[in-house]
């Protein structure tokens, strides 16, 4: 099930004001009408193309025969439908043939295919976010050559950054790359759970490799980006003969079956060319263009992928009946829709409340991405200080509606004969790639609360303190405000606390670092569900059918959410600002 045009409208419009965008001169070409015309566009698509074959392909994962990828033909034939309609540069800028639309923008039509089909958008996904950090680091040469088929869909693009004994601790990789006399390098080690590492769809695939160059800095501070193309490519940007990315094997998952994962040997028969991108030894902080993009992709793909078993089960529970009313004794009288039993409209609400709060957090960092590129300061620190959230926050909380849709559809869900089990299969991941959840947690409470000495944190307070200050003008909101206003003060202790802790023992500091993270991202999320339950109240007046359906479930859910959801968090909280040194110090032989 795909999100709907009016919760997209609302959000994008009503909400984060998305058609003041085009008065930047950059996005002068994406008004209010350009920006609904390519949601319609997607939205189409992605039901005729992508969402036709994702049961079909989650039956039929690729093979590997003979050492080559095969692909059940509709994922070829939906990519090539997304590459017609220029799909593939709706990022990029104008002047590299791309569409120039803004991030707020990109995000949403991104959103909406991989809602379709996570797994075919993933090709896509991973070539756009390729595309830029070349865009960003890459030298005038580099993008001269590999970007025009990058943003044209000809070539597709990955990320290989983990090893099989590395994993997430990038500093113990292995693969080296030697110079060469021509300024090029030759790489040799192997590279795991590479997502779109190897098939046949597209002319070449554009790899981006992090190695070691002999002699450099060890650990973290040694590490290099290469490009490392499937097929070498020429003076003139043309690809030619097969460079030395060996396919090794495939990776079997629980979900996404469409794309492939699979582990790379490079320089394992012949030699591996690469070319560096960037600086030697700086090759994190250009991986991290790529890698800070596909964690908000990971999180608005978590967030659609909890939207689509939401909708599945909001639409499954109007249509199955079972049981009767309350007090109906007649044995004999009609069996009533399961959404008249009020613990399913409850599990509904829940669910609803963690997938569209899951997607207002993505779009609300999308829209700052847009304002940071204005120069606004304050925008980028609060994109940084928030992308722990948006990559951890719906992978936890979005699958939790996937797992809700399950048991809304009761016995039903537990079978292939929906898609609601598949949903839950794939939603699975987002928690653990691009750094799992835990590691997100150290991030936040390391890098982007202690390490700025809370400025951050501060002007994101601001932001929140006038929604509250907005609500409390509004008789109906007003008591999500109270509830919520101590909840957000609570924060500032517990950080507090950790800092205080960390001057002498950062290792108890991000001990349970995992709980500030989800407590704080229940109160960003509470504050978001608050500041669109304003702009719905604003939007009642006149309001009427199905308008007035979205404004109302809005309200709703804001109104669930902050009432039944953010208390939970209290205790966990309170944990986190003890400083509570049991699961730091327990011996693991107990476990």
């Amino acid at each position: 099930m795909l999100p709907t045009r009016d919760d997209l409208h609302f959000l994008l419009f009503d909400w984060l004001h998305a058609e003041t965008l085009s008065a930047l001169p950059e996005f002068g070409h994406a008004d209010a009408d350009s920006m609904q015309a390519m949601l319609d566009a997607a939205l189409t698509l992605a039901e005729s193309e992508f969402l036709s074959h994702a049961a079909k392909s989650d039956a039929n994962p690729p093979q590997f025969r003979d050492g080559r990828v095969e692909l059940m033909p509709e994922i070829a034939q939906a990519l090539a439908a997304y590459r017609d309609a220029g799909f593939f540069g709706m990022e990029a800028p104008l002047e590299d043939g791309g569409l120039g639309l803004p991030y707020t923008l990109v995000a949403s039509l991104g959103g909406i295919f991989s809602c379709a089909n996570v797994a075919t958008n993933g090709y896509a996904f991973l070539t756009q976010a390729a595309a830029n950090l070349i865009r960003e680091v890459g030298s005038e040469d580099q993008k001269r050559r590999y970007l025009p088929p990058m943003v044209e869909g000809r070539w597709y693009g990955t990320m290989c950054l983990s090893e099989p004994q590395a994993g997430s601790s990038l500093a113990d990789i292995r693969t080296v790359a030697e110079p060469l006399a021509d300024g090029r390098y030759a790489l040799r080690g192997s590279k795991m759970w590479i997502s779109s590492g190897d098939h046949e769809i597209s002319e070449n695939i554009v790899h981006l490799v992090l190695a070691k160059i002999p002699g450099g800095p060890a650990g973290s501070k040694g590490i290099s980006l290469f490009i490392v193309p499937r097929r070498h490519v020429d003076a003139d940007g043309n690809a030619g003969q097969r460079n030395g990315v060996t396919l090794l094997g495939l990776n079997h998952k629980l979900g996404t079956h469409g794309q492939v994962n699979c582990l790379l040997g490079l320089g394992e028969n012949e030699p591996c060319i690469g070319e560096l991108v960037g600086a030697p030894h700086d090759g994190l902080r250009g991986m991290f263009v790529m890698m800070n993009e596909a964690r908000i992709g990971v999180g608005i793909g978590a967030a659609m992928g909890g939207y689509a078993g939401y909708r599945a089960a909001l639409a499954y529970a109007k249509e199955r009946r079972q049981g009767r009313a309350v007090g109906e004794r007649d044995a004999a009288s009609p069996m009533i829709p399961i959404i008249e039993h009020a613990d399913v409209r409850r599990m509904l609400l829940r669910a609803k409340s963690y997938v569209e709060g899951s997607l207002a957090l993505c779009l609300y960092a999308a829209r700052l991405i847009d304002d940071a590129k204005t120069g606004s300061a304050e925008a980028q620190a609060l994109v940084d200080l928030l992308t722990p959230m948006v990559k951890a926050w719906p992978s936890d909380y979005a699958l939790e509606a996937n797992s809700i849709a399950i048991q809304v559809h009761g016995g039903a869900g537990y079978t292939r004969d929906f898609p609601v089990e598949r949903l839950w299969r794939e939603n699975r991941i987002n928690a653990i790639h691009e750094g799992t959840n835990g590691i997100q947690a150290m991030d936040l409470l390391g890098r982007k609360l202690l390490a700025d000495g809370g400025r951050a944190f501060a002007q994101l307070t601001a932001r929140v303190e006038a929604t509250l200050a907005a609500a409390r003008a509004d008789a109906a909101l007003a008591p999500l405000a109270e509830a919520l206003a101590p909840r957000w003060a609570n924060l500032v202790p517990a950080i507090q606390a950790a800092g205080n802790a960390a001057r002498t023992d950062m290792d108890l500091a991000l001990a349970n670092a995992y709980l500030l993270l989800d407590a704080m991202g229940h109160a960003v999320v509470a504050w978001l569900w608050l500041d669109q339950a304003l702009t719905a109240s604003r939007a009642l007046s006149g309001a009427r059918g199905p308008r007035l359906s979205l404004l109302q479930g809005k309200i709703a859910a804001a109104h669930y959410f902050i009432a039944w959801e953010l208390p939970t968090k209290d205790a966990p909280l309170a944990r986190f600002a003890a400083l509570d040194p049991l699961c730091r110090d327990l011996d693991p032989e107990v476990l």
